[in-house]
């Protein structure tokens, strides 16, 4: 044992340092001594008499004298003096060997001890940064010209329907400010935008302003308009909770599957009957014509799961910055002229032309783990850990996620249709585009995360969607009015929800133990510091896993998502040839019944444990915007000239920067070069 060494050397010490005064102390020892009783001790008579008693042992008489000879050793400390220190000095020098634990060699060896050697503190290295971009592009044109009479009907040009949502697109910029964040790659990047959102954040809460611009009502609404879909709110706070639908607190919002509108033609197939029953018709066939020249459906789907750091303590020596925001609009025009002959259908008398929401939740929980066995030993006393193992990330760190969706779908049909006398289906809508991304993001778990500088976390989602749905059903003369026409039920949907976990209270004061713990692993100092050891929230733990995190900490979640579809339609119904196709035909035509949906969830663990450590300031900014813009337009098609450039995306020109490169076959966030997209359709044009 180390003791048994220290007092082995000790005694030798005082050996060589008071060898004269021991020779003195044995002499006078001997000298006080006392001789036998009897110069003739007999021995017992039974050992005496014991035939194989014998001594080889020559007597001699005692010599006082004491012969001392030192054995080879040798103590080094550091290199400097060997023997000619005083006592004391040595003994504190072996007091800080035993408190280091260092390893002796045996007393007597030659080896010299190296009392100068420390034992470090091994560190290991931790996961870097994680950065994540995904755009998704849907460019669809399916402009319809249909015939189906001899005649010779000019098609009209409909090229106004995109200017006219790129006017839409301007006015709905005041209601999404971080629509124009640029993604990034950098550390300064990434600050810039959050030191931007915050900025934005605090100009609202600091004027207390509860709608944006002129705080005006974007477009006149009806008196009756029961969801206020015509609307113009802000909300900014330290933290916002509950779900808001069209500027309004709400308990509870419908399901989107109720209100999905019938897409007639364009629904999807039921499953086939197995059945082996045949199936008849003795009836003559009737006559029927149903149009479907709306029916599209346009959304954008996203779903991120971010855990980047699963850790139960988190302590920050900096500035902790928590940013939540949701921004919402919505701009439609459906101002529908259909030939007074035609009759609404049911679905149109009972509904709107234009059903639209913007939903926002947020919401806050926290994690829910099994209940943990006792923390006890078999006496009864609580167990904390004596031990810890650390991984190191040296400067700042990057969890981004940003992810873009984009949608411009142009179904603007031209068709003059007419009855057969039989069961005709004419489908030029029914389109369908979908953008989906999700994400799940897992990290590594530790028991405590130290972050040396300061903690960024931002969760952003941005929804847009415009509709233009402005249509034209005319009859020509002689035409029955027993038409059925459908306009409207269309449907806006933007649904946004970022959930985060986490208690909001969590945080609190920076104890001096977490200071000290940063300078042992700065210092690569082995010992866990005392205070760490009994912290209330590792009781429980036999060790810990810890990560220090040298610099700033950024884990950000930016979400966009642009839904833009023109369904303008221009239907002619026309006399049929013979007169007994148009006896008691059925017509039917749908120009609406679009959905335009916007879906994006965040699901943020910021704590997986209840306590977040801060020494600097806590920032807390959440902000909601929602906008509704209902326009009438008026504009009127004209008969085709010589045909005008089509201008797709003026809706997204942002005047991008010069000279950005897109050669590596990456889209960016603002890189419009997708706009030269060709239609693949080459039987856009059908002539019956």
């Amino acid at each position: 044992m180390q003791i048994e060494k220290f007092s082995e050397i000790i005694a030798h010490f005082i050996g060589i340092f008071e060898t004269t005064t021991e020779e003195m102390r044995l002499r006078a020892e001997l000298t006080e001594g006392t001789g036998p009783a009897e110069n003739d001790p007999t021995l017992d008579d039974l050992v005496a008499a014991t035939p194989t008693f014998a001594s080889d042992l020559m007597l001699k008489d005692y010599d006082p004298d004491v012969n001392y000879r030192s054995v080879s050793y040798e103590i080094v400390y550091g290199g400097g003096r060997r023997f000619g220190r005083p006592f004391e000095e040595s003994i504190e020098k072996l007091s800080e060997i035993a408190h280091r634990d260092v390893p002796l060699p045996r007393f007597g060896s030659p080896q010299d001890i190296d009392v100068e050697t420390e034992e470090k503190l091994d560190v290991f290295n931790g996961p870097g940064s994680a950065v994540g971009y995904a755009t998704q592009i849907n460019v669809l044109f399916d402009d319809d010209y249909l015939d189906m009479t001899d005649g010779n009907h000019a098609p009209r040009d409909t090229s106004f329907v995109t200017e006219r949502l790129a006017e839409f697109s301007a006015q709905t910029e005041i209601f999404t400010p971080f629509a124009s964040l640029q993604r990034t790659d950098s550390f300064e990047g990434v600050k810039q935008i959050a030191d931007d959102m915050e900025a934005y954040i605090r100009a609202v809460k600091d004027s207390g302003q509860t709608s944006v611009g002129a705080g005006e009502t974007p477009a006149d609404s009806p008196a009756d308009n029961s969801n206020d879909q015509a609307h113009n709110f802000v909300l900014a706070s330290d933290e916002i909770t509950g779900t808001y639908m069209n500027s309004k607190l709400v308990s509870e919002v419908p399901a989107l599957v109720d209100l999905l509108p019938d897409r007639g033609l364009a629904k999807l197939p039921e499953a086939p009957d197995e059945t082996q029953t045949s199936v008849e018709q003795h009836d003559p066939a009737s006559s029927s014509l149903e149009v479907t020249a709306g029916a599209n459906l346009v959304a954008n789907i996203v779903s991120v799961i971010n855990t980047t750091v699963i850790s139960s303590v988190t302590a920050v020596m900096g500035d902790h910055h928590q940013i939540d925001a949701i921004t919402q609009v919505y701009a439609y025009s459906d101002n529908d002229d259909i030939a007074s002959v035609f009759h609404p259908s049911a679905d149109a008398a009972e509904s709107a032309g234009v059903a639209a929401y913007n939903i926002a939740g947020f919401e806050r929980s926290t994690f829910q783990h099994d209940q943990p066995q006792p923390a006890v030993d078999a006496d009864g006393d609580p167990i904390f850990p004596n031990a810890w193992r650390v991984s190191v990330i040296e400067g700042d760190v990057s969890f981004v996620n940003w992810i873009e969706q984009y949608h411009f779908v142009s179904d603007n049909d031209n068709m003059t249709v007419m009855t057969s006398g039989s069961e005709t289906t004419v489908l030029t809508g029914g389109n369908t585009t979908l953008n989906f991304s999700s994400f799940f993001q897992m990290g590594l778990q530790y028991d405590l995360v130290i972050v040396g500088g300061n903690v960024y976390d931002i969760n952003s989602i941005t929804q847009i969607s415009l509709l233009y749905d402005n249509d034209w059903v005319r009859a020509e003369d002689d035409v029955d009015d027993g038409a059925t026409v459908q306009s409207g039920n269309n449907l806006i949907w933007n649904l946004a929800a970022i959930h985060n976990v986490g208690a909001n209270d969590r945080f609190e004061t920076m104890p001096d133990y977490m200071h000290e713990a940063e300078r042992g692993i700065q210092e690569r100092d082995p010992t866990m510091p005392e205070g760490l050891s009994f912290d209330p929230n590792f009781q429980g733990y036999i060790g810990l896993n810890v990560l220090y995190i040298t610099g700033n900490l950024f884990d950000m979640t930016i979400i966009k998502q642009v839904a833009v579809l023109g369904d303008s339609d221009d239907v002619t119904r026309a006399a049929a040839e013979l007169l007994k196709n148009n006896q008691d035909a059925v017509v039917t035509i749908d120009t609406g019944s679009n959905t335009v949906a916007n879906i994006a969830e965040i699901v943020d663990y910021d704590s997986f444990g209840g306590t977040t450590y801060v020494a600097g300031q806590l920032y807390s900014d959440a902000i909601l915007i929602q906008g509704g813009i209902i326009e009438h337009d008026a504009t009127q098609p004209e008969t085709v000239g010589e045909r005008l450039a089509n201008e797709v995306i003026a809706f997204l020109d942002d005047d991008s920067p010069q000279g950005a490169d897109s050669g590596d076959g990456i889209i960016g966030g603002h890189d419009l070069s997708w706009s030269s997209t060709q239609p693949s359709d080459v039987m856009q044009a059908v002539v019956a």
